[in-house]
């Protein structure tokens, strides 16, 4: 068992499957243990453990970074992210800011679902993660002020949950694949869709089941991959039949091992209180708001960032053209296709 509340410091080590991408990045890890947290709903916990990881010194200008549904703040210590940004001398090099990567609640080795209240877990949504981050970084980290918030798709949306409600906390807001809106339309529906699958299982149980459902998460996670993928990477990576073949078996066989059904309903549903867009007005800090064209989640045709960009008062728009280094909803993560613009941001918010 991990002790709660424990702090470890170590040299990050990237797997080995994919230790070509970092030699090492200087990593602490700690839990922070919220006593008595109060959800929106009304439910409270009498322990909330948030986990966390940092790079950089305390003290130093903070930047805080967001992962999407399911992820954790590991998933940005890759090649594609961290050896983009977090290197020497590159736009976010910890010798310069203090670096903060939560994993959200009901997400990594934060609490969640499947720790043991499964379906009596407090039904959780954006308000009360963005809350825990908050306590998080005064709390227990001594931050008072952000340079700089990154959220990626989940963490996206929760970006601009913090432009709204802490408007002076921070500098600059890096969003990265959402969109200021409540989620509806396509979009929406496929979440409904994926949830239901779940709750549709025989095996589902209300929450309490004894083996998982896995017919319902199996039709959750297909729905997800096609709205998550893109056509251009997918036909590069897997041209044959048979390989395409195999990547979807090994896709789904690893997702269905690492995926609990109650963490997955809970993650889905946190979205039902997402609606910043009666608020952009009021929204003071500089804000950089960038999709890619080939993002199924969020299709440019939609054309709602463009209108939504409007209203915020210091406010960028950027639809990436479908390119070699755009991976659909995943772009998000893939800094090399738009680290340019967060140096823009960077500069127009000193």
């Amino acid at each position: 068992m991990r002790a709660t509340g424990a702090q470890r410091t170590r040299a990050w080590q990237a797997p080995p499957m994919i230790a070509f991408l970092l030699a090492a990045l200087a990593v602490s890890e700690g839990d922070f243990v919220l006593r008595n947290f109060r959800f929106a709903s009304g439910e409270t916990l009498p322990e909330l453990r948030l986990h966390y990881r940092t790079l950089g010194t305390p003290g130093s200008p903070a930047v805080l970074v967001l992962h999407g549904t399911t992820g954790s703040g590991a998933q940005f210590l890759g090649q594609s992210f961290a050896g983009e940004l977090f290197g020497p001398g590159q736009l976010l090099d910890p010798a310069k800011y203090f670096i903060v990567l939560p994993d959200g609640i009901g997400h990594g080795d934060s609490s969640k679902p499947s720790d043991g209240l499964h379906a009596r877990f407090p039904h959780y949504g954006y308000a009360d993660m963005v809350e825990a981050q908050r306590r998080l970084l005064v709390e227990k980290l001594g931050v008072k002020h952000l340079r700089l918030v990154v959220g990626t798709s989940m963490g996206c949306m929760h970006s601009w949950v913090w432009a709204e409600a802490q408007p002076k906390f921070m500098d600059a807001n890096l969003a990265l694949a959402c969109l200021p809106v409540q989620i509806a339309g396509r979009n929406r529906v496929v979440r409904k869709l994926a949830m239901d699958s779940i709750r549709s299982d025989p095996a589902w149980n209300g929450g309490e089941y004894k083996s998982p459902p896995l017919a319902g998460l199996r039709g959750a996670l297909e729905v997800l991959f096609f709205m998550g993928s893109a056509a251009l990477p997918l036909q590069a990576q897997v041209p044959t039949r048979d390989a395409a073949d195999k990547l979807a078996e090994e896709w789904m066989a690893k997702r269905l091992a690492m995926t609990d059904a109650n963490d997955f309903l809970y993650a889905f549903d946190a979205s039902r209180d997402y609606d910043p867009s009666a608020d952009l007005e009021k929204v003071e800090t500089a804000v950089t708001a960038i999709n890619s064209a080939d993002d199924e989640i969020n299709p440019p045709e939609l054309g709602i960032l463009e209108r939504e960009i409007r209203r915020v008062k210091r406010g960028e728009a950027v639809v990436l053209p479908i390119g070699p280094k755009t991976r659909g909803h995943g772009t998000h993560t893939n800094a090399a296709a738009w680290k340019e613009h967060l140096a823009g941001l960077l500069e127009r918010s000193r």
